[in-house]
This record gives C-alpha cells, structure tokens and sequence, in this order.
C-alpha cells in the first residue's frame, strides 16, 4: 500500500502482490475466453481479446494457458460467461463500482453484497454510483517505458485526452471509441502498453483522511478482489500520503 499513484487511488491495485498467482490467472483467463468468445478468436482482428492477451502477458500468465483459453473459445467450449456491474458504497461514503464475470448470477451476487455488509459498506442499485463517473478508455504502462515529457507527447501524438505519470507508471486517459486506435498509436512509439481497458474513472474524489476509514476500506475492496468472480474494483477515494504512510 506504500507505494501508490493517483490511479492506484482509484483503482485497487490489480493483482496485489499477496493475492495468489493461481487466482489471478484465473481471472485473466476468464476475460481472455469472453473476449475470444465475443469476436474473432485473433488478436489481431479483436482488439478486446488483444487487450486481454496483453494484461495477461503483463502478469507473466504464461503462453501456453493463454492459448488454452483462446482454443477453448473458439471451439464453443468453456462456461459461459456473463458480465455484470455492481455499484455501493463503502466506508466513509466511497463510491465503489464492481465488474463481474460470472457463470452464475446469484452467486456471485450473493458474495458481492454479503462483501459490502460484512466490510462496512452498502450495495446500491444499478446507476446509483455511476452517474459520478466517466466511462473512459484506460493505457497504462510502467514507469521504465519512458519519462513523463516522452509519454505525455506520445500520447499527445497519438490522441489521448490525458495523461498521469508518477513514479509507479503512466495512465493514459482516452474515449471509449478511440482506445484501441490509440493504443496502436502508441505501441508503435513507446512499446506493448501493460494494459489497455474500459475504465471507469471518478468525476469528483472522496478523500479518505483517517486511518481505520482507509483500513476498512481495503478490506473491502480484498474481500471483492479475492471473489473469483469479480474482475475489477473501481472506486473514487483518494488517500492522503501521510494516511497512506501510516498504513504501511
């Protein structure tokens, strides 16, 4: 939790380092199977399954599991999967917004509000927390990929509409139409991105200015992260670096 930039502030850290290698695979698989399912089961011809291919590279999944669920797409086998979106809210008002994808509705609903009642939080309705975020497209790659001025005139160059660097890495903001033509843009200048997704991110930040707020709110967001079910977790909160400090 030390280290942390203003979209890990937003965004739980993906795959956290405690969080098993086995489970995380599992869930990069699972978004590699849905979107080899939904299009052409070619990277190149389906920039979602492009996109996949690329988180779980990022990950180190190794190849061969990658293909596996790629030949299981495209041969009709595996489950299928739904995706589904949970929004609530956490401790100290945080607006949190929960992506699924499940093979069983009731389940995975079931574990996502008995998460929120158990960890202090509240499940809300469809649209309740929404509204307060952009449907954005997200590039985020590693600090080495470059320094701040060379990816923020990459990125320029390649049209995203924003652009945050810290020491952890750079995220590159863009619309939802122009994601991927911008991803390709950018992989030509400064290398393969470490992810390229659909993002939701927070119009206006709920600070988080008292330790065991901040303490209660990352045991939420654990428990929904360690659910097989639940891909991402995307929240508003902001973390002063002196609470954050304290956290260790």
């Amino acid at each position: 939790m030390a280290g942390h930039s203003k979209f890990k502030n937003i965004m739980h850290r993906k795959g956290a380092q405690d969080k098993k290698r086995s489970a995380l695979f599992s869930k990069l698989a699972r978004e590699v199977t849905v979107a080899a399912k939904m299009g052409l089961p070619d990277p190149d011809a389906n920039a979602r399954l492009r996109a996949a291919v690329n988180a779980a590279k990022a990950q180190s999944m190794p190849k061969d599991n990658i293909q596996r669920a790629i030949d299981k797409a495209a041969g009709g086998e595996g489950e299928n999967y739904e995706e589904i979106r949970y929004e609530g809210y956490g401790p100290g008002g945080v607006s949190l917004i929960v992506e699924a994808l499940t093979d069983n509705r009731n389940r995975t609903a079931t574990n996502v509000r008995t998460a929120f009642s158990k960890n202090g939080g509240n499940l809300g309705t469809s649209g309740s927390v929404s509204h307060g975020f952009d449907r954005l497209g997200l590039i985020t790659y590693p600090a080495k990929a470059g320094d701040a001025d060379t990816v923020f005139e990459a990125a320029l160059d390649a049209g995203a509409d924003d652009v945050e660097s810290s020491e952890d890495g750079h995220e590159i903001w863009t619309s939802v139409d122009s994601l991927h033509e911008v991803a390709k843009a950018l992989e030509v200048k400064i290398g393969e991105a470490e992810g390229v997704k659909l993002a939701w991110k927070p119009t206006i930040k709920s600070e988080v200015g008292d330790e065991a707020t901040a303490q209660s709110l990352f045991k939420l967001i654990d428990t929904l992260d360690d659910d097989d079910d639940v891909q991402t977790v995307w929240g508003n909160y902001e973390i002063p670096d002196a609470v954050m400090e304290k956290l260790g």
